[in-house]
């Protein structure tokens, strides 16, 4: 229709590109064609003497072609982990689903983002014979030589393989379905491959109004059908790889209130030492009006210093029988102690209150560590028990809490964070021997002179 002619094609070219340099694709062809016609599509055409380039065939036959997934690095996300006790069968099965690579037995493993390590023992499948090997796609399960304890949504990995990203930031691009805006300092739900974590809008990068294809300068908030670059932060460290990569691992989604109201891809990680926990805390400290009262002058009226002590482990272990009769033995000891009860009911609880298990649980985790921060800062020795927790569960309290001191006493044998805690007791302790076990732990860190031992 424009007979063919350079100066219009070259316009259309220089729009595209300033188009497409603002949503940060660069275009490896660019081909004048008349499809009616068959001009540059399968041949160069002698109607276009000024192009020089390829034919649209040609240029397809250019690109490179992507791996086959099971040529790919071995990507396997924790889907359950099975264990059976009937008829002397102590196996512990990881289930999930091949999402690229394969494996074989003896192929040595690591899981992200705990970098637990261990050994491939068996290959299951139910009702098959059995199996050396496991390819992309396979929805199967896997013993290990030796047991490790992990939670669904780990990543495992070949050892040998190339790791995927671990990290609690990392920039994406996202397309936002939901009625309500993407907006910062709202907690969202992120669900990537089997893991669902907290999630933050840290940073609006970019945003393209994607009914209009125009780009939005300096807007801080993702609207219903604007595709978005942002930053996005995890209240707990994830294992991903970039889209481009391994798109598996690599795309997500965003939950709100119980909607898919967003889905996007992973583009890079983001390392920095700066979190929304850390400003959180920084900001409540400088706000923080305080007395004359120090903690040090509480410490030597009281003759102890203040003490979070988390009993943490699985339900039904005994815990609150503990915490209790450790409260009544401090207290009749005449040390200045409080037991914190059903936290898990209450902790999070009102009209801001989640159902859904994944942001319930960080509210429970948010608001028991502002409260402990709180009644150690005024000197208690503060107790209270805390089901199901995991090692970042437990250092977000950690560092809620600080910088008074948090104590962990790990009842039931739970792996998790066996090394992590300063006790470790077995599930449903008689409370009295507890209590004593416990009382040891107290004198060695929180009583300044032994004189005044509990």
């Amino acid at each position: 229709l424009v007979g063919y002619r350079k100066d219009v094609i070259e316009y259309i070219k220089t729009k595209y590109l300033k188009f497409l340099d603002e949503i940060k694709v660069k275009p490896k062809h660019f081909i004048p064609i008349s499809a009616r016609e068959g001009d540059n599509m399968v041949i160069s055409s002698k109607k276009l003497p000024w192009y020089q380039g390829a034919s649209i065939l040609e240029a397809l036959d250019d690109f490179k072609k992507t791996a086959a997934k099971s040529e790919q690095e071995f990507r396997f996300p924790i889907q359950d982990v099975y264990k059976f006790t009937g008829e002397e069968d102590d196996r512990r099965i990881f289930s999930g689903r091949v999402e690229s690579g394969s494996i074989q037995v003896g192929d040595d493993v690591i899981f992200y983002p705990s970098r637990k390590e261990s050994k491939i023992s068996s290959v299951e499948g139910f009702n098959l014979p059995p199996q050396n090997e496991a390819f992309a796609g396979q929805s199967t399960g896997f013993c290990l030589k030796t047991q490790i304890y992990i939670r669904p949504g780990e990543i495992m990995c070949k050892k040998k393989d190339r790791s995927p990203h671990v990290s609690t930031k990392f920039k994406g691009n996202i397309f936002w379905m939901g009625r309500q805006p993407l907006v910062q300092n709202k907690t969202y739900k992120l669900k990537l491959a089997t893991q669902h974590v907290p999630v933050v809008l840290s940073q609006v990068l970019g945003v393209l109004d994607a009914s209009e294809l125009a780009s939005i300068a300096n807007k801080s908030i993702v609207d219903r059908h604007d595709v978005a670059e942002c930053i996005f932060e995890t209240l707990k460290p994830i294992a991903f790889d970039e889209v481009a990569h391994i798109p598996e691992t690599g795309r997500f989604v965003i939950i709100d209130n119980y909607e898919i109201a967003g889905g996007g891809i992973v583009l890079a990680p983001v390392y920095e030492e700066v979190t929304s926990l850390k400003e959180h805390i920084h900001r409540r400290e400088k706000a923080w009006v305080r007395s004359e009262i120090n903690p040090e002058k509480r410490a030597k009226k009281y003759q102890h210093k203040s003490a979070l002590l988390v009993l943490a482990g699985p339900v039904d272990t005994g815990k609150q029988a503990i915490a209790k009769a450790l409260e009544e033995e401090l207290f009749h000891r005449g040390k200045f102690a409080y037991f914190l009860g059903v936290a898990n009911e209450i902790l999070a609880g009102g009209a801001a209150a989640s159902n859904d298990k994944t942001l319930n649980k960080f509210q429970q985790i948010q608001q028991l560590g502002e409260m402990s921060h709180i009644l150690t800062d005024a000197g208690l020795i503060l107790i209270t028990s805390v089901s199901d927790i995991d090692e970042y569960e437990l250092q977000a309290l950690k560092v809620l809490n600080h910088p008074h001191k948090t104590l962990v006493i790990n009842v039931g044998g739970s792996e998790l964070f066996k090394e992590q805690s300063d006790l470790n007791l077995p599930a449903n302790t008689d409370p009295q021997e507890a209590v004593e076990k416990i009382i040891v732990l107290l004198n060695k860190w929180i009583m300044l002179d032994p004189e005044y031992a509990i």
